[in-house]
């Protein structure tokens, strides 16, 4: 390797070359000695040539081909068009006694402008556009910032808020649409000498808070079609029905809903008919709910079911895994009442006796109260909770409006008109006295033998019903209800069939039972949706399908909820007894009729009980 000791390296360039490329005149700087004798440019490096060629891409110097074997760093290609960062290197004048053109514009000289300054106005056109431009830019972002909102204050107009939800309109800011129809609370086909009626037990003119009169022609019930009503799409497997409910069999039609029956195949099944709800649309607490109903078929054929009924918003009917542990709970207490079975280790024994005859005697075969007051804290549970920090029973409670039954001799048309309970009674034996039960007329009115099986215990009495109440029997409209009291002490269920008060039970009635070591169960406290339908099922008596006419129609002209204008209580998620957080967690339960249990098919466990030491 050759040596370089004693010649300095002058990387990037040599100082003896010519540059290729050259902004600046040879003249612009003079060549120079180094110190040791390397001839140098003391102008820019752009001044001399790169020793290497653009075709080799390596930025480390060379020997080879370097005739004096330096060894020296060659320039990169950008050094070629680099300005050297001494302004002195550029060949140009910068000496301060270089007078340029346009240094007057740079040197301003008061004494020497002082004429051009004087004497001068800003009332020219470009000055006076330029004021009127900026005075036009603040008065409109004063306008946009502080002037927008106070018009708009000012002449802004109060929205009604009559005739919806909410405030009173169909959103929060009471903005009520314009849309063919009408689907307020009220409907506006309802006669005003129906807004108020007398209460039946004590005469008080109570206010009407729902109705649909079901005037409108050609009204359907598919999911989404319908504001309050919705058509179900199943078979209604709890109760072994023998047709398949479809949407497309409930219809407005001549001033009347009509839900028919018809023998017709379909999804596996031979008959199809007709079920729709109110659920978690509409429901009310406490009050009268009446409704004018014809019924299907004739008043001496046996074998139609037709029912308008209610049922707590926690449980939809026909979407089993919404139910279990739900129907026909209405219980607030933490015992043995609200555990499978009834029982505890085979106690009480009164449990256990003189049941269901068709089941060996068992007494229940319910699966536990799946919301009980046994709820341990942090289990999930839609409450609210006591003051002593347990969660309130909750549960979805039944309540017949009717469910038409043919029979006797000769057959005739009835109604059998209830409540289904649980826990239940020994034997499903409540207590009817004369305080508890009240039958005005004996003659009409009877209590209803059928007092319950291993799933429910049935508080019930049969009516006679207006024969001509019927499709094939005179067509004539007949008016069914309750009114109901919620809660313990003074609660109360009374029945309406043909427009009169038939029967009354009080809830001193369902009081506790010691012989099962049960609490007293309340008049349903739960927010209450409305249900109508029409089927068959073996379940509830002989069919008699040599005689039934298919198709054969359900009408019903109208459904009206009256309550105190004291104790308004409407919709599906009071603050007491909130319903719309738990559903919507467990949504799919509400929603695929497939789940036909909690845990098993759902996969959902109950929450811990109390009682049972599960805490």
């Amino acid at each position: 390797m050759a040596s370089h000791i004693g010649t300095p390296q002058q990387p990037y360039f040599q100082g003896d070359s010519r540059s290729t490329t050259s902004l600046l005149s040879p003249s612009a700087s003079s060549p120079t000695v180094s110190s040791s004798g390397a001839t140098t440019s003391r102008g820019s490096l752009r001044s001399v040539a790169s020793s290497t060629s653009l075709h080799n891409d390596s930025r480390y110097a060379s020997t080879l081909g370097d005739p004096r074997g330096s060894g020296r760093l060659p320039s990169s290609i950008s050094d070629k068009f680099a300005m050297s960062p001494d302004p002195a290197a550029w060949g140009g004048a910068l000496s301060r006694d270089v007078r340029e053109a346009d240094d007057e514009l740079h040197n301003p000289d008061p004494r020497r402008d002082r004429k051009n300054d004087m004497g001068g106005t800003i009332c020219t056109g470009r000055g006076i556009a330029n004021l009127g431009c900026l005075l036009f830019i603040a008065v409109a972002m004063g306008t946009l910032f502080a002037g927008y909102p106070l018009i708009t204050h000012f002449t802004k107009k109060t929205m009604s808020t009559s005739g919806g939800f909410n405030l009173g309109g169909i959103n929060a800011s009471g903005q009520v649409p314009s849309m063919s129809g009408n689907w307020g609370l009220i409907d506006l086909d309802t006669p005003e000498e129906a807004y108020t009626i007398p209460d039946f037990m004590e005469g008080k003119d109570w206010q009407l808070v729902f109705s649909d009169e079901f005037n409108v022609e050609g009204r359907t019930f598919y999911p989404g079609d319908d504001p309050y009503w919705e058509a179900v799409d199943l078979h209604y497997w709890q109760t072994n029905n023998m047709e398949w409910y479809d949407p497309a069999a409930l219809i407005t039609k001549n001033g009347s809903l009509e839900i028919t029956l018809s023998k017709k195949d379909t999804h596996g099944m031979e008959y199809q008919g007709g079920m729709m709800s109110t659920w978690n649309k509409f429901c009310f607490t406490g009050g009268l709910i009446v409704t004018s109903v014809v019924l299907p078929g004739a008043n001496n054929i046996v074998g139609l079911w037709p029912a308008v009924w209610t049922m707590g918003n926690l449980g939809r009917a026909g979407y089993g895994a919404s139910l279990e542990g739900m129907w026909p709970y209405t219980y607030d207490s933490c015992d043995v009442g609200t555990v499978a079975n009834q029982t505890l280790n085979g106690l009480p024994v009164a449990a256990t006796v003189d049941g269901d005859k068709s089941e060996g005697g068992v007494l229940s075969y319910l699966p536990g109260q799946r919301l009980s007051r046994c709820t341990c804290p942090g289990e999930s549970h839609p409450g609210p909770i006591h003051a002593d920090g347990s969660y309130v029973g909750r549960s979805a409670p039944e309540i017949d409006i009717f469910e038409a039954q043919i029979t006797g001799e000769p057959l005739s048309g009835q109604v059998s008109q209830s409540g289904q309970w649980a826990p239940f009674n020994a034997k499903y034996e409540w207590f009817n006295t004369t305080e508890t039960l009240i039958i005005p007329n004996k003659t009409g009115t009877y209590l209803n033998p059928y007092q319950g099986g291993v799933f429910q215990q049935a508080i019930s009495s049969v009516t006679e019903t207006n024969q001509a109440a019927y499709e094939l029997s005179g067509n004539v409209f007949s008016v069914y209800g309750f009114q109901y009291k919620p809660g313990f002490d003074d609660a109360y269920i009374s029945w309406i069939t043909d427009n009169k008060l038939v029967w009354t039970m009080k809830q001193a009635g369902t009081r506790e039972d010691t012989r099962v070591e049960i609490g007293p169960r309340p008049v349903p406290q739960e927010p209450m949706y409305i249900i109508a339908n029409l089927g068959m099922s073996r379940n509830f008596g002989n069919v008699d399908l040599d005689h039934l006419t298919f198709p054969t129609t359900m009408k019903i002209d109208y459904i009206r909820v009256y309550q105190d204008p004291d104790n308004i209580n409407v919709g599906c998620d009071p603050s007491d007894f909130p319903t719309s957080e738990y559903i919507n967690q467990y949504l799919e339960a509400y929603t695929n009729p497939n789940l036909t249990t909690w845990r098993d098919d759902f996969k959902q466990p109950f929450p811990k009980n109390s009682f049972l030491g599960e805490c």
